[in-house]
């Protein structure tokens, strides 16, 4: 007996927008592997229907009968469609990807599992779990599905598109529409991590360096480096700009440095750090650390130089981060010092102005500490909250 659908008007995909996202997520150095069970197959179709998709994608497997899914996760699940699945689907698909791809490629496994409309009635609920693996943990997403609102071709391509944001996310892309979901329904997110990232919040590291291709590298210090720290929230090319101009002026490399503890704003957890840090995977190398404070980070980065703007720098030797006494600013200069820590100053943009390192009034006999990267090499100003509120509207 067929199963009858109440279809409730379903909001026809935005083919321009739908193409947008694709190009995207082919223009990115990721590349993918995935298991699927149950639906999304569609997902599939979309990203081989743009001209890129063998950048993308490595192997992509249907695990539709029982004992092809049991092959991929080691075992005869109890429950087919539920997050322990989706997520032991997405690690086996990672294992694969690491295996296809060549080395030092930014890899990640895709795993869906679903139970959809068919032509025969179901007691249970409409739902998928789409989870991403890759070198920082799993993430899963799992949806519940308005039994009745859609036709089996509506739910088949509302849990593709989930697998399409969910494959954009792990790839750094940002701006990412909304899934056209029904009063009622939504999406629950879990993060597993991989223990380097376990270790590193819970303070049994202090600093964390992940490197393109997802490695991760750790110790008592890393000395003699350029660290460009920053919220990273997105990451944009106003800080790729200044990491090459960074570069070029200190003749070395540029590390980028995300501190999980912020001196004036809430810490990261552990999920919007993995969101923050898949921008980098294929990209360059990130450092994590818990070190909100220059004199915490000179002590894990020793005979380092940091990379900042001018409005960082001022803040730096401003009497009122230090009791309100300029004894204080001398203090933490000479620490610095000791530690062989010095600043590179890149003008910042405030209102009306142009801020630069002369604009600052830095204690005479710590002047040396500072240089200054010139107004012609770098001049941008792009706003990281800008640049979210464009996200989201």
């Amino acid at each position: 007996m067929l199963e009858q659908y109440r279809v409730l008007e379903q909001r026809p995909l935005e083919q321009d927008k739908l193409e947008k996202l694709l190009t995207a997520i082919h223009a990115t150095p990721h590349m993918m592997t995935m298991d699927f069970a149950g639906a999304g197959s569609q997902a599939l179709a979309w990203l081989h229907s743009v001209g890129g998709s063998s950048r993308t994608i490595l192997e992509a497997t249907d695990r539709y009968i029982p004992t092809s899914l049991a092959e991929a996760v080691g075992h005869m699940p109890e429950k087919f469609t539920s997050v322990e699945t989706g997520n032991a689907l997405a690690k086996h698909a990672f294992e694969r990807a690491r295996k296809l791809a060549k080395s030092g490629t930014s890899v990640f496994g895709v795993g869906c599992t679903a139970t959809i409309a068919t032509d025969r009635a179901k007691k249970g609920d409409h739902r998928c779990v789409v989870s991403i693996c890759d070198s920082l943990g799993t993430l899963s997403y799992e949806l519940i599905i308005s039994k009745g609102a859609r036709d089996r071709q509506g739910e088949e391509e509302l849990v593709s598109l989930l697998i399409l944001n969910a494959i954009a996310e792990a790839s750094g892309i940002f701006d990412i529409d909304d899934l056209p979901l029904f009063e009622g329904e939504g999406v629950a997110r879990a993060f597993l991590p991989a223990p380097e990232l376990s270790r590193l919040i819970n303070g049994e590291l202090s600093w964390l360096l992940i490197a393109p291709d997802g490695s991760f590298t750790t110790g008592e210090s890393l000395p003699n480096i350029a660290v460009l720290s920053g919220s990273f929230n997105p990451l944009h090319e106003g800080h790729k700009k200044l990491s090459v101009v960074a570069s070029q002026q200190l003749s070395k490399d540029v590390v980028f440095e995300l501190p999980l503890i912020n001196a004036e704003k809430a810490p990261i957890d552990l999920a919007e750090a993995r969101k923050r840090a898949v921008q980098f995977l294929g990209f360059d190398s990130l450092l994590l650390s818990r070190a909100p404070l220059f004199d915490q980070k000179a002590e894990f980065y020793p005979n380092s130089t940091f990379i900042l703007g001018a409005d960082t720098a001022a803040r730096l030797v401003a009497p009122r981060f230090y009791g309100n006494t300029t004894k204080g600013v001398d203090e933490s200069l000479e620490h610095l010092r000791k530690l062989g820590a010095k600043f590179l100053v890149a003008g910042r943009s405030s209102k009306d102005d142009f801020k630069t390192l002369d604009d600052i009034e830095i204690p005479s006999s710590y002047r040396d500490l500072f240089s200054e990267i010139p107004e012609s090499a770098f001049k941008m100003d792009i706003s990281s909250t800008e640049l979210r509120k464009k996200f989201e509207s």
